[in-house]
């Protein structure tokens, strides 16, 4: 027998990690996009509606807001309904409501649906986390899990770049309109995305995370292990309370304060 883990490091780095790293990574050029977003359009909308400085603080604070509370929120579905679903999940919502906030009539209506669009970019995270795991399985993958935050330094200076063009001529809602296009432009590559076969083990479903990890090794031009998949029964999945018990309480809230 073998378990996921050991399907894992058997099947090592190739084919398959490198579209995932691209696919996943460009997560985080769109995710950069809808955060710094609100670093060149605040400017814009201050004159617009007449805001007052806490006014304008308050549109970032509720972007940031969304995403706290959403992130509990898609972490505990995807534990339920799986990361895939809950990937795309996110891709649908952060860009069906960053594409409303263009519409905006009021600043009321806009931080509403900012806050929104930091609810479904939390998500993001629900399965770009799971795949740095599936891609971190030889020291070849390394160096691409370090060139990860370029994604997200791209995305940053894409949308001040564009900024710089778009909002002295067609204004700071085609702005809104053009920084959603790669968040939409990811939904159509999201069939190349697997299931977590990590997930599917978890829920009993051996020939889901069977065929995901045969997909992977066809992908890599390499043999699976010989034998059946199986892994060990565990007693019970971890629970949040976990996270405060005096085991593990100094960490969890170490990790808490440096976020």
């Amino acid at each position: 027998t073998f378990t996921v883990e050991e399907a894992v490091e058997t099947i090592g780095f190739g084919r398959f990690h490198i579209m995932l790293f691209l696919i996943m990574g460009s997560t985080g050029v769109a995710e950069a996009m809808e955060i710094m977003l609100i670093a060149v359009v605040s400017p814009l909308i201050r004159c617009e509606w007449q805001l007052q400085d806490w006014q304008v603080a308050l549109v970032t604070t509720m972007v940031f807001f969304g995403y706290m509370v959403f992130s509990i929120v898609l972490g505990l579905l995807a534990d339920r309904y799986g990361r895939w679903k809950i990937l795309l999940l996110s891709f649908l919502w952060a860009a069906y409501f960053s594409l409303l906030t263009s519409f905006a009539p009021s600043y009321i209506w806009f931080v509403f649906l900012r806050a929104m669009v930091g609810g479904g970019v939390s998500g993001h995270a629900q399965g770009r986390e799971e795949n740095k795991q599936i891609i971190a399985t030889s020291s070849c993958s390394k160096p691409f899990l370090s060139l990860g935050k370029v994604f997200w330094l791209a995305g940053s200076l894409l949308i001040i770049g564009l900024a710089s063009v778009v909002n002295p001529t067609i204004g700071w809602r085609w702005l809104i309109r053009i920084a959603s296009i790669p968040g939409i432009l990811l939904i159509l590559v999201f069939k190349f995305i697997p299931e977590s076969a990590r997930y599917n083990m978890s829920t009993g479903n051996t020939a889901a995370a069977l065929a995901t990890l045969q997909r992977i090794a066809r992908m890599n031009g390499v043999a699976m292990p010989e034998g059946q998949l199986r892994e060990p029964a565990k007693e019970r999945r971890g629970r949040f309370k976990d996270l405060i018990h005096p085991k593990y309480l100094r960490t969890t809230l170490q990790i808490w304060i440096i976020w």
